[in-house]
């Protein structure tokens, strides 16, 4: 018959190594791809988990690839969607339910965003039908599932957003000095960039582009600045850069201030989010290596 007292032992001490193994263990809220374009974005993978409330500047399309995801707008209680756009500014949780998602985020001061909050307003989030929903999911997903090409995730991606849209007035898009400087911005996102250097650029004098900037896009300079370098940060990062890395390139002073920045504007850490390429990679390290 065993010690008891060694048995007890043993058994204390598993418990401790497996108490340890999961306190290090990086939780994932999700891994897939995400591909940029001026003035939107795309995100797209599985193994979603779930967002602490967040909000951001872009209007988010959340689309489930598999069977439903969960939204709550600030401390609200969660609601079951196929499909939703949740406008922007707004505070919010996400919980992908450990499935696939597709995310379209589109800047609100774009013809399409426009067309979008009218469409769906600017206060809550709008649900849509499963039907709509799958319509729009179904090439992302047959797209993701073949490991298609960025170009043709973005394609389609557009499209999405396109058909949510609908018709498009010819004037809907932002203030073409603004539009200018926001093209500028994008542009040199690694370096220091200040309100004057923008100001010149949309050809204005620094007070009237702030109040400006503010009437063409709903938020400040400042602001539209930090969600240009955290977007900007994921789409490198999750292309195959380091999450340091991709702060530096961003603009970002350390991968702190990326960290706290991603949180509030995501809900998550960045280091949360796995690129597809990285998963594979650490798949096939841990066969290949001998037991």
């Amino acid at each position: 018959m065993p010690d008891l007292n060694e048995t007890a032992d043993l058994s204390e001490r598993a418990a401790r190594h497996a108490r340890t193994t999961a306190s290090s263990r990086r939780p994932i809220a999700g891994v897939g791809r995400v591909m940029l374009w001026s003035g939107g974005s795309l995100w797209l993978g599985r193994d979603a988990g779930r967002a602490e409330t967040h909000a951001h500047h872009a209007i988010q399309i959340a689309l489930a690839m598999d069977s439903h995801l969960r939204l709550a707008a600030g401390d609200d209680a969660w609601r079951e969607h196929r499909g939703a756009v949740v406008p922007p500014h707004l505070p919010h949780r996400f919980d992908g339910c450990g499935q696939g998602t597709a995310m379209i985020f589109v800047e609100p001061e774009t013809a399409q965003g426009r067309a979008l909050l009218e469409r769906y307003g600017a206060r809550a989030i709008a649900d849509l039908p499963a039907d709509i929903a799958e319509a729009l999911v179904a090439p992302l997903r047959s797209a993701y599932l073949a490991a298609a090409s960025r170009d043709a995730l973005i394609a389609r991606g557009q499209q999405a957003i396109a058909a949510l849209a609908g018709r498009v007035p010819a004037k809907a898009g932002v203030d073409p000095r603004i539009a200018r400087a926001i093209s500028w911005v994008r542009s040199r996102l690694e370096v220091p960039i200040s309100l004057s250097e923008a100001a010149a650029i949309a050809n204005l004098s620094p007070s009237r582009f702030r109040h400006l900037f503010v009437a063409e896009t709903g938020v400040s300079f400042r602001a539209y600045l930090l969600w240009a370098r955290v977007e900007t940060a994921a789409g490198a990062a999750m292309s195959g850069k380091s999450w340091t890395a991709a702060a530096h390139d961003a603009g970002f002073a350390d991968s702190a201030h990326l960290s706290r920045t991603f949180r509030r504007m995501f809900g998550i850490a960045p280091a949360a989010l796995v690129s597809e390429s990285a998963q594979k990679l650490a798949s096939s390290s841990s066969i290949s290596r001998p037991a």
